[in-house]
């Protein structure tokens, strides 16, 4: 029997942004009381009060667990021995590879793809559905040294042209986003509500985007490991070592009792568990 879902997580995982304007209202609140704090005290309190109301603008942005602007998935709602393992950056010459290790391991992934890249190889992003993974979007180009920092045009621009490209080669659209370097500002989550995405971001990860190392990667995973985990990996980079990342991190899920599973497959378990003992 599954146990029930953590008190301080949600319920249902795909929770898409309910308010994604709101950040703008507490901040233009928080100016007016900026302006008028400086008029009473002067500088000695208006320039804390400056950067306190602008640093968590910059933090809210650069730190990929913050839901400043809106919510973000960091575990699953369950505690049992299950994990997300999501999969950044692709398709890549790793993909079928990948694809191979997780049905040896009866494992279930997410990848979350970058459009222009799923455009170039069609045959893979419908590879990963046809073997029971799912598919996420992250952003049309891939705009890594930028993202964080892109204006609402170009923001919904990166989204919506993911969202189409993807749900076209996939066969339906993706119902999660994974923001490029983990970092999304304040124009993310209107075109996240639009197009009813969830955004995702993790719990264990092993830097494995630029370590090298297989069994260090693992061990920095291992760490974070707990029911519910969100797994970061990725694949198809500069050190060509993900594969071998993957294929250590399966036997040691193996090893330690945990399944790879989807979101959607422990929600039909919930499901089925309250049809069977309503309580």
């Amino acid at each position: 029997m599954p146990d029930a879902p953590s008190p301080d997580l949600p319920a249902d995982p795909h929770r898409p942004p309910r308010r994604p304007h709101a950040w703008a209202w507490v901040f233009g609140a928080s100016q007016v009381v900026l302006v008028a704090a400086w008029w009473q005290w002067g500088w000695r309190v208006g320039v804390p009060l400056l950067f306190l109301t602008h640093g968590a603008l910059v933090w809210g942005t650069l730190w990929p667990a913050s839901r400043l602007f809106g919510p973000v998935l960091t575990r699953l709602p369950t505690r049992d021995r299950v994990a997300w393992l999501t999969i950044d950056d692709g398709p890549s010459d790793d993909t079928a590879t990948m694809l191979d290790l997780l049905d040896a391991h009866g494992a279930r992934a997410t990848f979350f793809l970058v459009a222009d890249r799923a455009a170039a190889r069609p045959d893979a992003v419908r590879e990963i559905v046809r073997r029971g993974h799912t598919v996420g979007n992250h952003s049309a180009a891939h705009p890594s040294a930028w993202f964080w920092a892109l204006p609402p045009a170009r923001m919904r621009a990166e989204i919506d042209r993911g969202q189409a490209v993807l749900g076209e080669l996939a066969g339906a659209p993706p119902r999660w986003f994974r923001a490029v370097v983990g970092m999304a500002n304040p124009f993310v989550h209107a075109p996240l509500r639009r197009h009813g995405l969830a955004r995702v971001g993790w719990s264990a990860r092993g830097f494995d985007a630029v370590a090298a190392d297989p069994a260090a990667v693992v061990a920095r995973i291992e760490r974070g490991l707990k029911p519910g985990a969100i797994v970061l990996l990725h694949e198809g980079a500069g050190h060509g070592r993900n594969v071998e990342i993957l294929t250590l991190l399966l036997q040691r899920l193996d090893a330690l009792g945990y399944r790879a599973v989807l979101p959607e497959q422990l929600a039909v378990a919930q499901v089925r568990e309250a049809v069977v003992d309503p309580g």
